[in-house]
């Protein structure tokens, strides 16, 4: 049993610190809003009501937050992690945030004697319920090892992919190539249902082919029964996108198919989608196709 801090009970966050404590973990957890705390609390874990005295002793502290200037204030602020904090205690950050924001923490922890690792997860709200996390890890490779049955609880592919920051970077090509191929299947399915072909057979022998790829496996139902409750929100993605555009121009990488996909996200959050599932995109197709009533149905029964 290892003493847990877990910061940020989110749609990611509470499943994934449940995990934690059915795993056998002592769980303390904060989160803004009491009424995340109060089911950890059911669920067998414990609730602080501050960052402080949720790290104040754990071996452990987890954050899982919506962006980089949650985890700066978060992290380095006042009454922060590091403030707090035991020196040796290993820090794992499972938010999706720029990599320099990760660099920026590593160094910052590095001085304070905290063991940091940046840990972006993929898999989505199902996986994470389901403790079948992908995990890309930066950060000291020794650290990593020790972390690693704790990250266990809540993922299936662990892996270490570099020093600080080398998480991150894998996860912003994770968005790229999720938000891709939800384009090309949206696609397909607006193309398929114009064509008079049955969708679903059409997914069956799609998803058992070349082009078989984990969102048809996944999303296509939702998408085919117009159904786009969050379980990654079009904020979030487009939020993410940003993210790995800006270190692909700042490696110098033209990413043209990224950068049409980051622009469709924004329109369709930008025109009030932001809350429905990334999904979704599926809708901007239509609209592209000249079907505004099938999104504006959708608009109005979210």
């Amino acid at each position: 049993m290892t003493d847990i801090a877990f910061i940020g009970l989110g749609v990611m966050g509470a499943p994934m610190c449940r995990n934690l404590v059915d795993a056998g973990h002592d769980v303390v957890g904060f989160n803004r809003s009491p009424a995340r705390v109060e089911a950890l609390v059911a669920a067998g874990g414990r609730g602080a009501d501050s960052i402080a005295a949720a790290v104040r002793d754990a071996d452990v502290v987890i954050t899982m937050l919506p962006d980089s200037p949650d985890v700066e204030a978060v992290v380095l602020g006042d009454g922060g992690v590091l403030e707090s904090a035991r020196d040796g205690v290993i820090l794992i950050d499972c938010s999706t945030v720029r990599p320099e924001t990760s660099r920026a923490v590593a160094e910052a922890a590095a001085r304070r004697g905290i063991r940091p690792l940046d840990a972006p997860v993929s898999g989505g709200e199902g996986a994470a319920i389901d403790g079948a996390l992908s995990i890309m890890v930066g950060g000291e490779p020794d650290v990593f090892e020790a972390a690693k049955p704790i990250l266990e609880a809540m993922g299936t592919t662990i892996l270490h992919v570099g020093e600080a920051g080398s998480g991150q970077t894998v996860k912003a090509a994770n968005q790229l190539i999720v938000a891709g191929t939800i384009e090309l299947v949206s696609e397909a399915l607006v193309f398929l249902r114009a064509s008079g072909v049955d969708l679903e057979s059409a997914v069956r022998v799609l998803a058992g082919g070349l082009a078989g790829n984990a969102i048809l496996d996944r999303k296509s139902a939702g998408m085919i029964g117009r159904r786009f409750e969050p379980g990654f929100r079009v904020d979030l993605h487009h939020k993410d996108l940003g993210i790995a555009l800006t270190a692909a121009r700042d490696a110098g990488v033209a990413v043209p198919m990224g950068a049409l996909a980051g622009s469709l996200m924004a329109s369709l959050r930008a025109q009030g989608s932001g809350s429905l599932d990334h999904s979704a995109l599926l809708l901007q197709v239509e609209r592209l196709s000249g079907l505004t009533n099938e999104l504006d149905a959708v608009r109005r029964s979210d």
